[in-house]
């Protein structure tokens, strides 16, 4: 089986080179960019100007390849690529939950972006709370991660 995608537009953003990045949203606080919807695309646009924040779903264009074993920016032990948020990935697509400042047009002005510039934008969802969020009481290698014992900004190391 075979699938293809085409870009329905292009996200702009603040970052020319992965080390420094924010390596989530999340983290990536006031940080702005803008999404460039093909005019093609724009009808499809309606109504989203009433939501808050957007999942974005991207293609990590700069990764040539993929590794099963990575160590993420959070650990210094390797771990399975699935277990981590690397872009190094069999299908190198990237989300991430975006604050939608506005819409004009094909024009998307955002906040809180974590992908590199001129990343292409692969799909647009409304984050919705009571369909997105759920409690995880468990996080895995992650749990310790968190507690500020991780780097919390992109490096080389998945420099593509």
């Amino acid at each position: 089986m075979h699938f293809s995608y085409q870009p329905i537009g292009t996200i702009y953003t603040p970052f020319a080179e992965t080390e420094g990045m924010p390596i989530q949203s999340a983290l990536a606080s006031g940080t702005r960019g803008q999404v460039d919807v093909l005019p093609a695309f724009a009808e499809g646009l309606k109504d989203l100007d009433g939501f808050s924040h957007i999942i974005l779903l991207y293609h990590f264009h700069r990764c040539a390849g993929s590794r099963l074993i990575v160590t993420p920016f959070l650990d210094d032990r390797p771990r399975g690529v699935f277990a981590t948020r690397a872009p190094v990935r069999p299908n190198p697509i990237g989300l991430s939950i975006v604050k939608l400042l506005s819409v004009h047009q094909n024009i998307l002005q955002v906040e809180n972006v974590d992908m590199l510039d001129a990343t292409p934008l692969l799909d647009i969802k409304p984050y919705v709370p009571q369909f997105d969020h759920c409690d995880a009481p468990r996080t895995g290698w992650m749990e310790k991660a968190m507690k500020g014992e991780g780097e919390m900004k992109s490096d080389e190391r998945f420099s593509c």
